[in-house]
């Protein structure tokens, strides 16, 4: 389906019905990394209308010469949620650059979000000031990467700790299936000019006190982890979880541990929210 928004049209699709559950992806990706990682949660739970969403220049969402920055990227963002639930109160699942652009939604949107999951989110925009740990492969099937291509080894080697078969499908699925589709002429110039807010993030809010869950990787080279624990005290309702063995597609690498964790913050948004929610 297409959101039609001041001079953008939003790719978007929406599974099953009741509380919003707003999914935003990371940089050149797609919907497809979130609808990967969270409808077999929703499999067991039902009450939830789950809005995956594409952003500009991203899966099919096309870029438009207008969008300069990361403040445009959040507009359009405020623009879409205004259009499909206005004033309707949701919960918020990002990834990576995703969570970047939640943080910027906490004071605009502070009264209608019951709750937010940063999945291995950027904390700081500039990768140059990021405190983040040397790349790792801890488990690599040499037989499987004999089969892959120069392109698709650096991808994978670029966001995975352990690459075998299962690591790999998903990753090349939900993740470098849509980097392979996005515009990166339009991506690499934001990145290198307007990828950065106009404002100190972090300073627009004083405190979100809803259910949170920071799900990072020990081994992520791309964002870290450190840098989200410097403002662990902004979510007074926050589990903070740091998997060993788990890179930037850690929600892949770990998933046990992570549908377990979704599945607890899940359960203390239900607590929270006065609504029916069957599990």
């Amino acid at each position: 389906m297409e959101c039609d928004l001041e001079d953008v049209k939003i790719n978007y699709e929406i599974c099953g019905e009741g509380h919003p559950v707003l999914m935003i992806h990371g940089w050149t990706v797609d919907h497809r990394i979130m609808k990967g990682c969270m409808e077999p949660i929703f499999k067991t739970r039902s009450g939830y209308r789950r809005i995956y969403f594409d952003l500009p220049g991203m899966g099919k969402t096309k870029s438009e010469k207008w969008i300069k920055n990361s403040d445009d990227f959040l507009k359009i963002v405020i623009d879409f949620i205004e259009k499909l639930i206005p004033d309707h109160n949701f919960i918020i699942v990002s990834e990576s650059y995703g969570g970047y652009l939640a943080r910027g939604l906490i004071e605009k949107k502070k009264d209608l979000i019951d709750g937010i999951l940063f999945l291995v989110p950027v904390i700081i925009a500039n990768s140059n000031n990021r405190i983040v740990p040397e790349p790792t492969i801890l488990v690599k099937d040499s037989n499987l990467i004999s089969t892959l291509d120069p392109f698709e080894l650096e991808m994978v080697e670029d966001v995975a700790t352990t690459i075998n078969q299962k690591v790999w499908e998903r990753g090349n699925m939900e993740g470098i299936s849509a980097v392979k589709i996005a515009d990166m002429k339009f991506l690499y110039k934001i990145q290198k000019k307007g990828y950065t807010f106009s404002f100190d993030v972090d300073n627009t809010y004083k405190s979100f006190n809803k259910p949170t869950l920071f799900f990072l990787g020990r081994q992520d080279s791309n964002v870290g982890y450190q840098d989200a624990w410097s403002i662990i005290e902004k979510f007074p309702r926050a589990t903070f979880a740091v998997l060993d063995k788990a890179g930037h597609i850690a929600q892949i690498e770990q998933e046990d541990l992570f549908n377990s964790l979704v599945h607890d913050w899940l359960d203390r948004i239900e607590d929270q929210i006065p609504i029916k929610i069957k599990k």
